[in-house]
């Protein structure tokens, strides 16, 4: 991946509540993905949202099922939703957007 200025600066963020138990679990998932990704010259911006905590940054966006995945980049949103709890199905999604 080329190196990229802030305005072209990828971000990918996991939409969880402090409550569930099932994101207790994903935050390893997210962090060994996140691991695999950086070691493979991806170079996001990773961000762990609470949507209750950090209401402001989740805005209008309706958070139905945990986790939810967004990864954008300044121009646009290259996808949000709910993404199963699995490495390899985190994997296989961050890198179609991110390699």
């Amino acid at each position: 991946m080329s190196a990229m200025d802030d305005t072209d600066s990828l971000h990918v963020a996991c939409l969880c509540a402090a409550w569930c138990r099932l994101c207790d679990g994903y935050r390893p998932v997210l962090e060994q993905v996140e691991a695999e990704l950086r070691a493979a010259g991806a170079t996001p911006r990773w961000h762990w949202i609470d949507i209750e905590d950090d209401a402001e940054l989740v805005g209008e966006l309706d958070v139905e099922t945990f986790p939810t995945i967004v990864v954008c980049d300044a121009r646009r949103v290259r996808f949000a939703g709910p993404v199963t709890p699995q490495p390899e199905t985190l994997s296989r999604l961050l890198r179609s957007l991110l390699l």
